[in-house]
């Protein structure tokens, strides 16, 4: 039990290969609950593909990923609700539904676990300050209000892992920061570990442990 409540996630010996090409060899790495951490690593690295890894997105082709001692992607095939009961993703591209509210945007990951119960989705959004954008579709959200959707979306079901792929891509210094306080205050509403994949050299000093990844061997 102290291993599972000190070590949330595990990651052992994973590399992926797409046909005959290797494009991830990653780092054995541990990190404890609340802990913040960045991947780093060059274009073409494989910080997005590892994300997508920790996603439960795709099956790395070796290693393991252990999150609160139990494996990511276990011999039983447990199916995607289980992985989406445990993991929130804030993907670079956000994805919010145009013929959705925000609050359905935030109500569908819900349903997509089964949890129809409850008014989380509107307080939650209500938290990060949307109370007046509930029924307000994308298109007439300002980029700030959608990210603060797509983050209420990843956490609405209570994550373990909290991912994030490039949040500050194309953001002037101002709402580079705003990302990130707002990603550090929703890991913190969940208990959640963060992990984002950036190449932003803003953003690296404000994580407690970076991650670096090389280039595969061709």
């Amino acid at each position: 039990m102290f291993f599972i409540l000190c070590r949330m996630l595990a990651v052992r010996a994973v590399s992926h290969h797409y046909a005959n090409t290797q494009v991830l060899t990653a780092p054995d790495f541990e990190l404890a609950r609340d802990e913040h951490c960045a991947l780093i690593g060059a274009s073409g690295a494989g910080k997005t593909t590892l994300l997508h890894i920790l996603a439960g997105i795709l099956r790395p082709t070796s290693g393991n990923v252990m999150l609160d001692g139990e494996a990511l992607y276990p011999a039983d095939g447990r199916d995607d609700r289980w992985r989406a009961s445990r993991v929130g993703v804030i993907p670079q591209k956000l994805h919010l539904l145009p013929s959705l509210s925000a609050l359905d945007n935030v109500r569908l990951a819900q349903y997509f676990i089964g949890n129809t119960e409850g008014d989380s989705a509107r307080v939650l959004l209500g938290n990060l300050g949307l109370q007046a954008r509930l029924h307000a579709r994308p298109e007439k959200l300002s980029v700030g209000e959608q990210q603060r959707v797509a983050i209420a979306r990843a956490i609405v079901n209570q994550p373990r892992l909290l991912l994030a792929d490039e949040p500050t891509s194309g953001l002037d210094d101002s709402n580079s920061e705003r990302s990130v306080e707002l990603l550090f205050e929703a890991a913190r509403m969940t208990g959640a570990l963060l992990v984002v994949a950036t190449h932003d050299a803003r953003i690296r000093g404000r994580f407690s442990r970076q991650v670096h990844l090389n280039k595969a061997p061709a």
